[in-house]
């Protein structure tokens, strides 16, 4: 049931309309792994931090069946950085300050050991840094997950078209695939995105939801509606994490699975939010995701008499 994950382990600094968190730790690789962990172990992290990153974070994502050996640590250099502010809506924000520092050069190794791994989720990173990671892979994972954003679109499309040929599933969130695609009807998008390779798209709309594409078929998630909203910064990978992570335990990557790990990934994503950073990951047990999952099923289940 193995599971490599790429992506940003970083430190954030956020502000939101009910507080700031200071500086936090962060990054997809990071909100991935904390939420896949839940439901597979271990985690393959493959990553880059500076000397600056707490040891107590890596003790805690070991004791939770991560694996660290692919993590790449320049003891004299800074870890990534990004500061943002979001407006009252939550699904806007404001960029203030973003440090590359060690991602500028990063170059992701894949251990001898993490070859072989059945699943992999590439996390938002360039897309060269993403193909040379599929590259590594000598034998090519059962499912190979990708995330991407407008920016790359803007400065690095051909790369990134070169990427969508060599993954399974596509994550974007509803305006990324309509600059990808260049249409406005989220349909249409879902149709011209799936003729560049992947075979799956998720569409992922914030606290509207997500939406799964398939060939001819399509399936929508809901958003768990809560009361508090703190922190959506991490909630994308977050769901990223329990999508890919239930998808590794059941091992079973048809349309019906996969539609039961939106609905996983959306829930994970609900539990993100709740907190700042990753803080509220760090605490929930299996209970807690079994009754969230419960309420999903309570929110879209209904009796109807057809007349």
């Amino acid at each position: 049931m193995s599971l490599t994950v790429v992506g940003t382990m970083a430190f954030d600094d956020i502000e939101t309309p009910f507080g700031k968190s200071g500086r936090i730790v962060g990054g997809s690789a990071t909100y991935i792994a904390w939420a896949a962990s839940n439901f597979v172990q271990p985690i393959n992290q493959v990553s880059v931090i500076g000397g600056d990153f707490p040891e107590a974070e890596l003790e805690s994502l070991g004791a939770k069946g991560v694996a660290l050996e692919g993590v790449q640590v320049k003891k004299d250099e800074k870890s990534f950085y990004w500061s943002g502010k979001y407006h009252m809506d939550m699904n806007t924000r404001d960029t203030l300050i973003t440090e590359l520092n060690v991602l500028a050069e990063f170059s992701p190794v894949i251990p001898d050991n993490y070859q072989g791994s059945e699943f992999l989720i590439l996390g938002n990173l360039t897309p060269q840094v993403q193909m040379s990671v599929i590259k590594q892979m000598k034998t090519r994972p059962k499912l190979i997950v990708m995330d991407t954003m407008n920016f790359w679109m803007e400065v690095a499309l051909d790369d990134l078209k070169k990427v969508l040929k060599e993954v399974d599933v596509l994550l974007v969130n509803d305006g990324e695939a309509r600059q990808l695609s260049g249409e406005y009807s989220l349909v249409k998008a879902a149709r011209k995105i799936l003729t560049m390779g992947p075979r799956y798209l998720i569409i992922k709309k914030g606290e509207h939801g997500a939406l799964l594409f398939h060939e001819n078929h399509v399936f929508f998630a809901p958003a768990l509606p809560l009361e508090d909203v703190y922190d959506p910064t991490g909630a994308g990978d977050t769901f990223a994490g329990g999508f890919i992570g239930h998808l590794a335990r059941t091992k079973d990557i048809s349309f019906e699975n996969m539609k039961t790990a939106i609905i996983v990934g959306s829930a994970m994503a609900s539990f993100c939010v709740e907190k700042f950073g990753a803080d509220r990951l760090k605490t929930i047990t299996q209970e807690d995701i079994t009754a969230r999952l419960d309420q999903f099923v309570e929110l879209v289940n209904f009796d109807i008499d057809l007349v």
